[in-house]
């Protein structure tokens, strides 16, 4: 039988094996984060029919090659284009993922609960569970958690759990800082006669809001108030109740909030007004109406700043329990008021804070929204102000990412020429890459490419079956010599 019937066939089974890729291709231009495959031909083998001889200088007769003829071709390798990235699909979700590499190809890590799988499709979703999860096969997304302090433990990959229990609410932060700004004017009526009532809002260490009143009183002398404290207001568990309740000593005696009665005692002793605000003196320069100083009874040395002792509330009364909500202390800042003739109009009023908003303090918060940035980690919104990093996405890298074996749904796994996992992971920031959210990568299918080879492989096929056409007619040529 004729060899060129077999080598034809081989043909045909390789460039079928080209078309059936092509087709893959094809039908895939659409599909997210895919890659596009090629198929390479190898020779099969050759039969030598007459060895190669070496040249005989004596005799001068020359070498003669060898006498070989092929016998076909097979399919070498199918190689997949992974390095090359797709274009860019914006979609304005946020949990919508586009790896952009720079110089090392990046896998998203995602698990089936029992093994990790790698994908370049960034379409996630949150579970019910919380989870982020692949929107085809609801794979969870692996990477890095974050401690109590916020730092990203760059350990073991593990689910990200965006929106755990404990995510769903910002920790209250209690007030330390607060500052009074505005005009106290010099011929304010009220000021000059009970005494100019202006209030400060602060939290306690659990997100309760209070209201501290404060009194400034002009003396007799020009440019000089006094400052005491008359009340504290609890605005969240007393409905706006107060929780001074003076004795005719002035110390604080039993009072009722939302958690029962309580005992302040400072020291073992009652509290008196004094042990949390200790009156003061406000001095204001007469030239230009600039604060100058502010001297507490007894202060050794005046300056802008008095203590709001509200600590003196944290210990309980004798035979009552702890007070539910803890108090700081906080430090008030006069320096930036003023003292002038504003037309009888005085503007003075107090603000928790310093002038750059440290030390406000904040109130229990609700998260409000989720976010990716270009590193992976992934923050909380919370309606009191704060941002928290929550976790961060972990990529994986590997030293041969086309030796990656193709398990569909868009996911690939390890293989021996690949490269193992280490578990960990690196950040994707790390070599110059970044996450961008709100964005899909696409298909690298280029349709000309795959088109052009279509039409070459089409070719190629057509030729082989001519040459078994043609061999079958040689065929029948050496059949037909017996008639």
């Amino acid at each position: 039988m004729l060899r060129s019937l077999y080598s034809a066939v081989s043909g045909l089974k390789t460039h079928q094996t080209r078309m059936d890729v092509i087709g893959n291709n094809i039908a895939n231009v659409n599909t997210e984060a895919f890659k596009s495959s090629s198929v390479r031909f190898s020779e099969i083998m050759y039969q030598t029919t007459s060895s190669a001889s070496s040249g005989n200088g004596a005799s001068g007769i020359g070498g003669v090659n060898a006498k070989q003829i092929g016998l076909g071709v097979t399919t070498g390798a199918t190689s997949v284009s992974i390095t090359n990235g797709g274009a860019a699909e914006t979609t304005g979700l946020p949990f919508d993922l586009r790896l952009s590499d720079k110089n090392s190809t990046s896998f998203f890590v995602v698990s089936d609960g029992t093994n990790r799988y790698f994908t370049r499709a960034g379409d996630f979703y949150v579970d019910g569970n919380g989870y982020l999860c692949m929107s085809s096969t609801g794979y969870t997304l692996q990477g890095w958690q974050v401690d109590d302090k916020g730092v990203v433990l760059k350990d073991t990959v593990s689910p990200l759990q965006v929106m755990a229990t404990k995510n769903m609410t910002s920790a209250p932060e209690a007030t330390t800082k607060g500052r009074v700004t505005g005009v106290l004017d010099k011929n304010d009526p009220q000021a000059a006669d009970t005494g100019r009532i202006i209030t400060m809002g602060f939290f306690d260490d659990l997100g309760y809001q209070y209201t501290a009143k404060f009194n400034i009183k002009k003396t007799n002398t020009d440019g000089t108030y006094t400052v005491s404290l008359t009340d504290i207001i609890d605005s969240s568990g007393l409905n706006g109740k107060s929780i001074f309740d003076l004795d005719n000593d002035g110390n604080l005696i039993t009072t009722t909030n939302a958690d029962g009665s309580i005992n302040y005692s400072y020291n073992g002793q009652p509290i008196a007004v004094n042990d949390i605000f200790a009156n003061a003196t406000l001095i204001y320069d007469q030239s230009d109406g600039t604060f100058k100083s502010i001297d507490n009874t007894g202060a050794a040395n005046p300056g802008r700043t008095v203590n709001l002792n509200l600590e003196a509330l944290n210990t309980p009364g004798p035979g009552q329990a702890n007070n539910p909500s803890k108090f700081r202390n906080i430090e008030v800042d006069f320096g930036d008021s003023m003292n002038y003739n504003n037309n009888k109009t005085s503007t003075i009023g107090g603000d928790s804070g310093n002038a750059k908003g440290d030390g406000k303090g904040k109130a229990l918060g609700a998260l409000t929204g989720i976010s990716v940035d270009s590193d992976g980690k992934i923050y909380g919104s919370y309606d009191n102000g704060n941002t928290v990093l929550l976790c961060q996405i972990s990529v994986a890298q590997f030293a041969n990412a086309s030796g990656l074996e193709k398990i569909g749904d868009n996911c690939y796994q390890t293989t021996l020429n690949s490269g193992e996992f280490d578990g960990i992971g690196v950040e994707i920031s790390a070599d110059g890459s970044a996450i961008n959210s709100g964005q899909l990568e696409m298909s690298n299918v280029d349709l000309s490419a795959q088109f052009t080879d279509m039409i070459v492989t089409q070719r190629g096929f057509q030729a082989n079956s001519r040459v078994i056409t043609t061999s079958d007619t040689l065929l029948e040529e050496l059949i037909n010599l017996k008639r």
